[in-house]
């Protein structure tokens, strides 16, 4: 299952759409005024299904995941060097990516592809393709992507 992350053109707080491979909407993502990234998920139908927060004053950056209002998971970075190193405690996934940190895959606590993220260059605003492999696990990747994604523009 393949999801287009687009984050829209004009908006105050981040805001993106993202789409099924038949080209329709499949999430809308909200983002908050908090202190730190707060990122609402709703479904084509407009329900809350997910929230990504940021964690603030830690020593490196840190998101709680939540299904709804269950959490499902902490997303911490890891210090290395050239590369990414980033977890999910909870869901045991790990990411693995490359200098420029636009292109990574997220892999499952038993070593096997989750998804695999990359970014489209050269677009007015932010788009990823995220290919999943199983669909069961498409908000999940999104909220990794999501995390991965404010933590880079909280450096910038």
């Amino acid at each position: 299952m393949k999801l287009l992350f687009k984050q829209r053109f004009f908006s105050w707080f981040d805001s993106y759409d993202i789409y099924g491979e038949d080209g329709s909407v499949v999430y809308t993502v909200k983002g908050q005024f908090s202190w730190g990234h707060k990122l609402q998920i709703y479904d084509a139908h407009g329900v809350n299904v997910g929230t990504v927060k940021e964690t603030v004053l830690t020593f490196m950056p840190k998101f709680e995941l939540y299904e709804r209002d269950a959490h499902i998971g902490t997303l911490k970075k890891h210090f290395a060097f050239f590369r990414q190193s980033y977890s999910l405690e909870g869901k045991g996934w790990t990411v693995d990516g490359n200098i420029m940190e636009w292109d990574y895959n997220i892999y499952g606590a038993g070593g096997g592809t989750v998804a695999t993220v990359s970014k489209q260059i050269f677009r007015w605003t932010d788009t990823y393709v995220i290919d999943v492999v199983n669909p069961a696990d498409a908000l999940y990747a999104l909220m990794f992507t999501l995390a991965v994604d404010a933590e880079k523009c909280s450096r910038s």
